[in-house]
């Protein structure tokens, strides 16, 4: 039971000698101290040294390895959705750290090129580019989590000032103890309801009307924080989009949330099931006809999910995305599921300090999220009964 390595067109001769080359700056720079990194970060793992990852994300920006597909003229490479999917899978294939600049790199920049000023694009850009300045999401609300259009943080022109005074709670905002800017979706025309009325706001976090509280999770890790604003403040040109126009920019950030960067993730999806296998093997939890069974349907639902994923980023398919992030979601979820029945009753112990999680305890807890987080399951079903097949819309209260 084995994955495959590369599913998808074949590389062209161009796409193969750009992946022999980001392979070979891999394979030379992470070693020495960087080489300590390898494997560290990402979900339910945000926590682990992140100064060290930091600074191994500025030297990817020192050579050219950050924002690929942001256009030559804004700092980036301008490189097509193939190459970028190439140094995704390459990048996982290496073990490479988790990267920290994922929110600013792959959301905002994006966003920023599409819908903000030329002054908004010179003042940030080049730092996201370096990895300078660290962005958060201020999207999820405690009212108001994948149902985003129930967001009720306040936003207010203070004409006199020239700023713009938010007040409310942001919840579940990933990184928001290690940002320095949070783009914000507040509701700036009062009375307005669901998506009309939103503002899509850029927060500078260091100020005294910003109080972070990080969330101590189910893993021991607190990469989610809340954040209280009051009375926060923003300069009034530090909006993005028109002023009741946030919906629009929110989603088309969210559409730049699901592009070629799944395809790494499919990757690191990849190396976990292949050392699950590993294990299952050596300790004989594959000698179980029903586990060996399961490992096999999870292995071939796998190569399902990586065909969908690449065909998702060359068809312009509605729902796709939604679809995808349900098939992923369980998939990761139940893969955590079965790790802690190749480790049977070990599952159960630690065998460091007290919940010293080791990996598979720690993906099978954080993955009880993945179908939540992102849109949960319900509201991925709902986009597509209402939004493709064209069924009644759910009634709200």
């Amino acid at each position: 039971m084995t994955a495959a390595a590369h599913v998808g067109p074949a590389d062209t001769t161009a796409d193969a000698a750009f992946r022999t080359e980001i392979r070979d700056w891999l394979a030379e720079h992470l070693t020495g101290e960087w080489a300590a990194l390898k494997g560290l970060g990402g979900p339910g793992r945000e926590h682990e040294a992140v100064d060290a990852r930091r600074a191994w994300n500025r030297l990817l920006a020192e050579h050219g390895w950050t924002c690929l597909g942001w256009p030559v003229e804004h700092g980036g490479r301008g490189l097509g959705p193939a190459q970028q999917v190439i140094f995704h899978e390459e990048y996982a294939r290496a073990d490479a750290p988790q990267t920290v600049n994922h929110l600013g790199e792959q959301l905002l920049g994006p966003t920023l090129i599409e819908f903000g000023t030329p002054e908004q694009q010179q003042r940030f850009l080049p730092g996201i580019r370096a990895v300078d300045e660290l962005w958060c999401q201020g999207y999820s609300e405690p009212g108001a989590g994948s149902d985003l259009a129930a967001v009720s943080t306040r936003a207010v022109l203070d004409e006199g000032d020239g700023e713009w005074v938010l007040d409310g709670q942001k919840v579940w905002t990933s990184l928001a103890h290690e940002s320095d800017w949070m783009f914000v979706l507040a509701r700036s025309e009062p009375g307005s309801s669901r998506h009309h009325g939103l503002s899509f706001l850029l927060l500078p976090l260091d100020q005294d009307g910003v109080e972070i509280r990080p969330i101590e999770q189910i893993t021991g890790g607190s990469e989610f924080n809340e954040v209280f604003l009051t009375g926060a403040r923003t300069a009034a040109s530090m909006i993005v989009g028109a002023p009741g126009d946030g919906w629009r920019v929110a989603m088309a950030l969210l559409g730049f949330e699901r592009g070629v960067s799944v395809l790494g993730q499919q990757v690191g999806f990849e190396r976990e099931l292949q050392d699950l296998l590993a294990l299952a093997r050596d300790n004989g939890a594959l000698d179980d006809p029903v586990l060996r069974d399961r490992l096999a349907r999870h292995s071939a639902e796998f190569e399902m999910m990586r065909v969908n994923a690449v065909r998702s980023l060359t068809a312009a398919t509605p729902g796709a995305d939604n679809v995808a992030k349900l098939v992923w979601a369980g998939w990761h979820r139940r893969l955590g599921e079965l790790a802690m029945e190749v480790l049977g009753a070990g599952s159960l112990t630690t065998s460091g300090a007290t919940y010293d999680l080791d990996r598979w305890q720690r993906l099978f807890l954080f993955s009880r999220a993945d179908t939540l987080y992102g849109g949960s399951d319900e509201i991925q079903r709902t986009i597509l009964a209402e939004r493709v097949l064209g069924l009644p819309k759910e009634a709200r209260g």
